[in-house]
């Protein structure tokens, strides 16, 4: 976050736009205005993201943004369009999908020279909305919101949101009349695997090339002097991709519906629906009620992620010789070990890289499993280096020490090659810092949706700040740290969540 406001910043009628996409043929989408929500009103403004707009936090003006988002008014220079794609949802190939709740407004241009892509997502019908509604509601809004906030401050890559806007409008969701709202979502990006998955399953090959040489101008132009600049673009997604998951595994994030239109080619978490942290290690969990096979369940999503890959390898066919994606995508299984293996040592403290280290990592994680632990909340123990704390926590969790101290005692011989590079104390502060003490569970997100439903937005608010520190102590919160309460296993998310 930037200190200061500069005496350069925008307005929100002020906005630098300078839109690119809608540069490229108009087949590539469809220009459609947000359909107006009924008497708009704000209920959360991201200060943070609006500096990255260069937009001046403190003129923001709350009604009038309030009518942007609720599609009363148009943000001079803007130009709204709903996205062409297509995409693999649940393994299957669907040719009929684009933007069916949300419009791309254009591309504000900060003082860095810095592109950001602004989407309103409950913007209201579009051609590609099929049965839908075009609206987003306030549950979905809010969860929306606070994960992109609680990723960027875990270090995970994310879309961001700048606002989010109620209404007295109602939609249908899951047999129960909800409010609809809308969030501006933020991100250098809204390019998915899809994009690419079109244009070549319709053999439109000049457009693919078209695309592509637009997101190497735009994303990637250390490439564009490259021999092979797509080639080099590819293995860069997938080294993003690969990253991401491993991230994702390594905190305990169930994504809930990795389809290839909800994939970034930025590497980035996108297009956020039931998503949910574990509260205990359970590898198998699914977090979307209506992936009834379990597809997209957390042990799965690093080869989820490698089969998505897949799709947009065989989308770049026409452009890449089909041996050099093979080796690209037979690359990804050592660029997503390496990097979970990675994060997991600086999650342990640990400095070194010793060839015992992944059987380290493998034993953590089935002891978590057959011990049901939180894995978040044990490794935050742990980093204190403290037999009470962990036995305390150990009997708050019903975990067996007896069956937890053969790790233990493995991981403390581990500490001891690491001690002429860091001493205890030093290794505390470091393991502090990565592993969270607050992570956004489903229940907090409950918590604060119900509130909001009844016009009480203080949780949500109360909560942003807590996710914006996730590794501070912060006692005012401490409830929120401890195991969460019995009625957090009821909550069901589907993919209107």
């Amino acid at each position: 976050m930037r200190v200061g406001v500069s005496s350069a910043m925008a307005t929100l009628e002020s906005l630098n736009f300078d839109n690119s996409y809608i540069q490229l043929p108009e087949h590539f989408y469809q220009e459609t205005a947000p359909t107006e929500l009924k008497n708009p009103h704000l209920i959360a403004f991201n200060a943070e993201v609006a500096q990255l707009l260069d937009l001046d936090p403190c003129h923001a003006n709350p009604s009038a943004l309030a009518q942007y988002l609720g599609g009363e008014k148009l943000f001079p220079g803007s130009e709204p369009l709903a996205m062409k794609y297509t995409g693999h949802q649940f393994g299957v190939y669907n040719p009929e999908l684009g933007d069916g709740r949300g419009l791309l407004l254009g591309e504000v241009v900060n003082q860095n020279n810095e592109r950001w892509d602004l989407h309103l997502k409950g913007a209201g019908k579009t051609a590609f909305s099929r049965f839908g509604d075009g609206r987003a509601v306030l549950r979905s809004s809010i969860r929306e919101y606070m994960i992109g906030e609680a990723m960027h401050y875990l270090g995970i890559p994310s879309t961001r949101a700048l606002a989010i806007a109620g209404s007295e409008e109602l939609a249908m969701r899951d047999g129960m009349m909800e409010p609809c709202a809308a969030v501006l979502r933020v991100t250098k990006s809204h390019i998915r695997f899809g994009h690419f998955e079109y244009f070549y399953h319709t053999r439109q090959h000049d457009d693919l090339k078209r695309l592509a040489d637009y997101c190497l101008t735009r994303y990637f132009p250390e490439f564009l002097a490259s021999e092979k600049p797509v080639l080099r673009m590819y293995e860069e997604v997938v080294r993003r991709s690969a990253r991401l998951v491993a991230q994702w595994q390594a905190y305990g994030f169930v994504h809930g519906v990795l389809n290839t239109d909800n994939m970034s080619i930025i590497g980035e978490t996108f297009d956020y629906g039931p998503y949910s942290f574990l509260d205990a290690y359970k590898p198998a969990t699914v977090s979307n009620h209506n992936d009834h096979q379990g597809r997209y369940a957390f042990y799965r999503q690093p080869e989820i992620i490698h089969w998505n890959l897949s799709c947009l390898g065989q989308a770049l066919l026409p452009l890449i010789d089909r041996e050099d994606v093979i080796a690209v995508l037979d690359s990804y299984p050592a660029l997503f070990a390496t990097k979970f293996q990675q994060i997991f040592r600086q999650r342990l403290g640990l400095t070194l890289q010793e060839a015992e280290d992944g059987t380290l990592i493998e034993e953590l994680l089935k002891l978590c499993d057959a011990q049901q632990l939180d894995l978040n909340r044990f490794i935050r123990t742990l980093s204190h280096n403290d037999e009470q704390l962990m036995g305390e926590f150990l009997l708050s969790s019903s975990g067996n020490l007896s069956a937890c101290q053969p790790w233990l005692d493995k991981f403390q011989q581990r500490l001891q090659l690491e001690e002429t590079n860091l001493n205890p104390n030093e290794r505390k502060a470091q393991m502090l810092k990565v592993n969270p003490k607050y992570i956004l569970r489903n229940y907090m997100a409950e918590e604060a949706i119900r509130a909001a439903t009844d016009g009480d937005f203080t949780v949500l608010h109360d909560l942003m700040l807590l996710l914006r520190n996730p590794m501070e102590e912060q006692p005012e919160f401490q409830k929120y740290s401890e195991t969460p309460p019995d009625w957090a296993g009821g909550i069901c998310l589907t993919c209107s969540s």
